[in-house]
């Protein structure tokens, strides 16, 4: 059983991707549902720029490359060289141009672009990092939406809610610090916030809009 962290831990979210990354797309099948929800309440048009926060191996790839056209533009950023090198093999297949993938610690990532949206899927060591957060919406124009989606803990009364919660989260992050709001640090620098529960209240997904510069 892992050890969890006061707050996220990025040598442990490494060692836990480098482990993860062979099956990852499989574990994550379950949520494709949430990823397709997620993705259209990001409201992209043709030619827009979108930065996929946390890409792991591109899942989310087709259907932003789909919802901004050849003549828009992709940023994917994640830490785990295992999992963007299978990231970079999905766009090598798919022949996108128009992405582009940085390995990179969100926080420190040196991100070509001011993008019109941002998306963070299943990233909760992400959103619970300030700096992380503000590297993004620094490189995200006024008006731009973001959408994030991940575990949280339901009611007290949901007891299988949440010990599918917490069986999921000893697989895929390092803190359970924020699990009861996640989207805290984002709902500090964005506007018009709006969070749904999905799953009996295990996962949620709030988008909200840059009103302001950083």
């Amino acid at each position: 059983m892992p050890e969890f962290r006061r707050s996220p831990d990025r040598n442990a979210a490494l060692a836990q991707y480098r482990r993860r990354a062979r099956f990852y797309d499989l574990e994550l099948a379950l949520f494709e549902p949430i990823r397709r929800r997620a993705i259209a309440q990001l409201a992209l048009k043709q030619g827009d720029t979108v930065l996929d926060v946390g890409c792991g191996t591109g899942l989310s790839l087709a259907l932003l490359y789909q919802a901004v056209g050849a003549q828009g533009r992709i940023v994917g950023i994640e830490q785990s060289p295992e999992m963007i090198e299978k990231a970079r093999q999905r766009v090598e297949q798919h022949g996108w141009r128009n992405v582009t993938l940085l390995c990179s610690p969100v926080e420190s990532a040196e991100i070509p672009a001011h993008a019109d949206a941002a998306l963070f899927l299943f990233t909760h060591d992400i959103v619970r990092q300030g700096e992380a957060v503000a590297n993004v919406v620094a490189h995200l124009e006024l008006g731009a939406r973001v959408v994030a989606s991940g575990l949280k803990w339901a009611r007290p009364a949901l007891g299988p809610a949440n010990l599918f919660v917490l069986g999921a989260a000893l697989h895929s992050v390092t803190s359970l610090e924020g699990l009861s709001q996640p989207w805290s640090k984002l709902a500090e620098t964005l506007s018009e916030l709006r969070v749904e529960s999905l799953l009996a209240g295990a996962v949620y997904i709030c988008n909200g809009v840059v009103t302001h510069s950083t």
